[in-house]
């Protein structure tokens, strides 16, 4: 008789966890509230689906947070074993020019998603449609709705894919969080990660900068940096520049109310090599523009947001354009992030996912408690855990 195993939620973990399971040994059933799967990876995939990022797995690791929790899982399953996992199903990527990995140009999220249900299908993994967890009965069974009445579902391995809290539109709004809490199970408070931050900007530089791009800049906050763009809006900041400094930021907001970045405008220039072009006769404004050659945005930005007296002072100016500082004064609400941190402790898991309290449970996915930055690292680390789970459970027998 086959061992059942119920995952609860479709997203990538879960369906990557599916697609590995030893069908032969193994019954799985995957639950999903929605009447579709994996909504949520639809919407992310909307402006391109970055699926993986293409750095060597030593590069790739200290991207997450903490990534002595996610470094087994990462090298279990790296970027190359993902390519050709897709690749198996008939889904070719490509490399992109900023190293992230993408389907094949022509490729729609939509067929992506298809041929990953398709090969669950193909192994014989069972799906049910709108039932949604709400919680255990009274010897650990999952309790369930499915709409029209409350079920009772019995399982020998149940593993949890439900999310996190960002994107509620889509079905991830961390509704389980108070169900786990009540399960004696440490679920910190969800947080946005990977979102816009707010600048208090004048009327006058919100009104001319807003929705125009930073490009070739490096930000700063602390100790740690990041290169990118930034796109300027009414409100503040957003774009991989700044969401990878999110733990950082969330840190200093959390303990000051605000926190610090300072943007290099110029990173291609040292600072000797700014102060020498401001040197030169002529006006600043011809200097910034056709020597150290900075782009329509960042001229309005400085002109907008720098004292005439700084303006004026070459190294004054030569220091701000190398590090121009600007105060963050809040971020955006969760359901406007791109992902969260929060949920399920870590200290709750063991090494292979399992729920320390709960034998024979596990947790995958956003619903743990580690962050990451966007450019394929968050659906890395999901593919990544449903692999390393499918290859343990394939591999070791039910605990009692």
């Amino acid at each position: 008789m086959k061992t059942s195993i119920a995952i609860i939620g479709s997203g990538p973990s879960a369906l990557m966890l599916a697609s590995m399971l030893d069908t032969k040994r193994f019954e799985v059933t995957i639950y999903e509230r929605n009447m579709a799967p994996a909504r949520k990876f639809l919407v992310a995939g909307d402006g391109g689906l970055n699926l993986t990022h293409s750095e060597e797995v030593d590069e790739l690791v200290p991207r997450y947070t903490p990534s002595s929790f996610m470094e087994r899982y990462i090298r279990h399953f790296d970027n190359q074993a993902l390519r050709a996992w897709f690749a198996g199903i008939g889904i070719e990527t490509w490399v992109g020019s900023s190293r992230r990995v993408f389907p094949r140009q022509g490729t729609k999220p939509a067929k992506v998603l298809k041929a990953m249900v398709d090969h669950t299908l193909e192994r014989e993994v069972k799906w049910q449609f709108q039932h949604t967890f709400t919680g255990w009965d009274a010897q650990g069974n999952l309790l369930m709705n499915n709409t029209t009445q409350d079920i009772i579902v019995k399982s020998d391995i149940v593993v949890f894919a439900l999310g996190g809290a960002s994107w509620p539109v889509t079905g991830s709004a961390g509704e389980w969080r108070n169900v786990f809490l009540d399960k004696g199970i440490s679920v910190p408070a969800f947080a946005a990660s990977n979102c816009a931050y707010r600048v208090d900007w004048s009327k006058e530089a919100s009104k001319k900068l807003a929705g125009h791009f930073l490009k070739n800049i490096v930000v700063y906050t602390g100790l740690k940096s990041m290169a990118g763009e930034l796109v300027i809006t009414k409100e503040g900041l957003e774009g991989g520049a700044i969401y990878a400094l999110s733990s950082e930021l969330r840190a200093a907001l959390l303990k000051n109310g605000k926190a610090s970045i300072k943007i290099d405008l110029k990173p291609s220039f040292s600072l000797e090599k700014v102060i020498e072009i401001l040197s030169y006769p002529g006006k600043k404004t011809d200097q910034l523009k056709k020597y150290v050659r900075l782009s329509e945005t960042q001229l309005a930005m400085i002109k907008l947001l720098v004292s005439k007296d700084d303006f004026m002072d070459t190294g004054r100016l030569a220091a701000l354009i190398k590090a121009f500082p600007l105060e963050i004064i809040g971020a955006a609400p969760i359901d406007e992030a791109i992902s969260t941190v929060g949920g399920v402790s870590l200290d709750e898991v063991d090494e292979h996912l399992q729920l320390k309290k709960l034998p024979n449970t596990y947790c995958m996915g956003e619903m743990l408690d580690w962050d990451a930055p966007t450019g394929g690292y968050l659906l890395q680390a999901a593919f990544s855990m449903g692999a390393y789970l499918a290859d343990h459970l394939n591999k070791h027998e039910l605990s009692r």
